[in-house]
């Protein structure tokens, strides 16, 4: 199962409103790395960056629709 690009996008930019998000498939369809910069990560540690990112996508973790997500944050 593949999900599309600009849900994942989506997901994200709902979870943390103002943020700028590109995700990119990096193979198979359900690899995929997501490059985001908000506001919401001024005071977080990189860790907690990444919980926030991967916690607006977790359903689709949970149905298969993602298998691995790469994060860099901006």
């Amino acid at each position: 199962m593949t999900i599309e690009l600009a849900e994942v996008e989506r997901l994200i930019s709902e979870a943390l409103p103002g943020a700028s998000v590109e995700v990119v498939d990096e193979g198979g369809g359900d690899h995929l790395r997501a490059i985001v910069s908000a506001p919401q990560f001024a005071e977080l540690s990189r860790i907690d960056q990444h919980r926030l990112v991967k916690s607006a996508v977790r359903e689709r973790f949970d149905d298969g629709s993602i298998h691995a997500l790469s994060i860099t944050v901006e």
